[in-house]
């Protein structure tokens, strides 16, 4: 297991499997339906959705990233900007608000990539003529 395969999966939107398909519909996740999920890899047909409730364990990672943006958040707000605390949620709510559908997205893919590994092999692969994965 590749640190760095993973992390380019994570990032770039891409299948871990193969990292050629798409994970999601849309590109970006601020788009209309940012949440859609293509239910296999349209490259190597790899299953993107294992099991019926599968992404309920995504939910531990998206709480983690926004513990994290909110002691990031803390630190430069009082220690680094040295502004009162008063306004603090002031700034803090709207910027949860608008990063939720990139934290959904990014837990999403990291949650998938703790059970799939990369397969250079399925790389070369095209989708054409393959069954979906039983």
């Amino acid at each position: 297991m590749a640190l760095n395969s993973k992390l380019y999966s994570i990032a770039f939107n891409k299948c871990p499997k193969c990292h050629q398909g798409d994970f999601f519909k849309t590109k970006t996740s601020f788009q209309r339906h940012f949440d859609e999920i293509h239910h296999h890899c349209p490259h190597c047909n790899e299953t993107l959705v294992p099991e019926p409730g599968f992404y309920w364990g995504a939910l531990y990672v998206s709480y983690a990233l926004y513990v994290g943006w909110c002691m990031t958040a803390f630190v430069v707000y009082t220690y680094v900007l040295k502004l009162n605390l008063d306004y603090f949620l002031v700034f803090l709510i709207p910027t949860l608000i608008l990063l939720m559908p990139w934290f959904f997205r990014l837990a999403r893919r990291t949650w998938l990539n703790l059970f799939v590994d990369y397969d250079p092999a399925k790389a070369q692969q095209k989708a054409v003529g393959l069954k979906p994965a039983i």
